[in-house]
């Protein structure tokens, strides 16, 4: 893994269901909504899940899916 990229999941911790990307740095950091990250969030085109370009540009940066 690269040693810029971090974690991000569907579905946090606790979280019954979401629909939003959730990302952390590393797995003893809490879970956050990928719009707390506005440095490298990404506008979603219309119709998909709420962080799902994020999460694509994020694949390529060698983030894990958790």
């Amino acid at each position: 893994m690269n040693s810029d990229a971090g974690q991000m999941t569907w579905r946090p911790d606790g979280a019954s269901s979401t629909d939003m990307l959730y990302l952390r740095s590393g797995n003893l950091e809490p879970w956050q909504p990928y719009t707390h990250f506005p440095e490298i969030a990404l506008p979603d085109p219309p119709g998909f899940s709420i962080g799902y370009a994020t999460f694509l540009a994020l694949l390529k940066k060698e983030w894990q899916a958790v």
